[in-house]
């Protein structure tokens, strides 16, 4: 019984659907085919990899430049601070050993295990940091690439998804259904 239902309830869906059809008559043929380079995200990737950013410029995509430096410039000023300090804190810990007597007096009233740990803290922030250097660098890549792949989507008004709901006013009834169209 319940098969019997879901036919006739498909059945009339369908005809209902197929009744409220228009026909349309398109007097210029206004579709424009675009040329599609399926290379475009294999040179953005190779341009990025190449330089930072390049990509970026390669699509267009202009805005993303201060984002792609601000990241990587950001990571490597980081990078450099720490080793900075990392040094700072080693030759200061191997002085000791040696014998010799701080110069600073900063480094004076730290102990040695002071020292090792911020040596320690300082390497872990160095090794961070180029692992963001990397990791911007990568992101940079990806983003280019992905970026002039969605570029030759073709997204015009006439490609739109618009669900809508009918109200039939003839007979005072709700009905509800569901229709895609695609017009040429």
């Amino acid at each position: 019984m319940q098969y019997q239902f879901t036919l006739l309830f498909l059945f009339l869906g369908l005809t209902s659907i197929s009744a409220q059809e228009t026909k349309q008559i398109i007097s210029k043929d206004t579709l424009k085919s675009e040329t599609i380079d399926p290379l475009r995200p294999a040179k953005a990737a190779f341009y990025s990899a190449i330089f930072p950013g390049l990509g970026q410029i390669y699509n267009k995509k202009y805005w993303k430049l201060p984002l792609v430096y601000g990241a990587i410039g950001t990571s490597a000023y980081f990078y450099i601070d720490s080793q900075k300090n990392y040094k700072t804190y080693r030759d200061e810990y191997k002085s000791r050993l040696a014998g010799n007597i701080s110069s600073s007096e900063y480094m004076a009233n730290l102990s040695e295990s002071q020292l090792v740990s911020a040596q320690k803290q300082f390497q872990r922030n160095r090794d961070l940091s180029a692992l963001f250097i990397v990791g911007f660098y990568v992101l940079n890549i990806i983003d280019a690439n992905i970026d002039a792949a969605l570029s030759q989507f073709n997204v015009s008004e006439r490609l739109a998804f618009k669900p809508s709901i009918n109200f039939k006013n003839e007979n005072l009834q709700s009905n509800f259904g569901f229709a895609c169209t695609y017009t040429f």
